[in-house]
């Protein structure tokens, strides 16, 4: 079998089987299986300034990870285009990488950085330089979720005309700043390089 062109099917199982192993590993790496709070909400919401933050099902932080599906798509989808270009012009008859392949390659970013964020050193520096003072990482059961939520956001992209995903994107990025002040765009530039006028906005200052 071509890897390059796996079948959807095959891929959902294989992934399946990435996701079930990532919980597993981030549950060794010491990550409390769900909300030490010792119960299970869908839905987290009230603020982001609390430790049961990234520890239930679903939170603000949920919409970060359905635009991680957009832009894992994207970029796979790309690659996987020029490659195609590429081998077509050596006389190969490759077109690309398979949605399936791709679906797989999101998994196993998505995974890898729940994986890495849930290092001392990520959470040390969200704690250090975000509003994320009662961050000590995620429960295996919201980093599962926020990988669900990925594949959710791949899969959309797969079907919805570009338009439409540009629209959500824009649309979540916006609904999320405004209620919490913070959303994708602001935390890779806070983790990245911090601002200080940008964090005492965040504050309420």
């Amino acid at each position: 079998m071509n890897l390059l062109q796996l079948p959807i099917r095959t891929s959902l199982f294989v992934s399946a089987f990435a996701i079930v192993v990532f919980a597993v590993v981030l549950y060794f790496m010491g990550q409390p299986l769900i909300c030490e709070c010792g119960f299970v909400k869908f839905w987290h919401g009230p603020t982001v300034l609390t430790s049961e933050n990234s520890q239930h099902i679903s939170d603000w932080y949920t919409f970060s990870h359905i635009i991680h599906g957009f832009v894992f798509y994207w970029i796979a989808w790309l690659i996987g285009r020029k490659l195609g270009l590429v081998l077509r012009s050596s006389n190969w008859s490759e077109e690309g990488w398979s949605v399936g392949f791709m679906l797989l390659l999101a998994v196993l970013a998505e995974t890898s950085w729940e994986l890495f964020e849930n290092t001392d050193f990520i959470i040390n520096r969200y704690r250090a330089i975000t509003i994320s003072y009662d961050y000590f990482g995620d429960s295996v059961i919201n980093s599962t979720s926020d990988v669900l939520a990925m594949v959710i956001g791949f899969f959309l992209v797969y079907r919805l005309p570009v338009f439409v995903i540009v629209i959500l994107l824009i649309t979540m990025e916006l609904f999320v700043g405004y209620w919490i002040r913070d959303n994708l765009a602001l935390n890779i530039i806070m983790l990245l390089y911090p601002f200080e006028a940008i964090l005492e906005w965040q504050r309420g200052g």
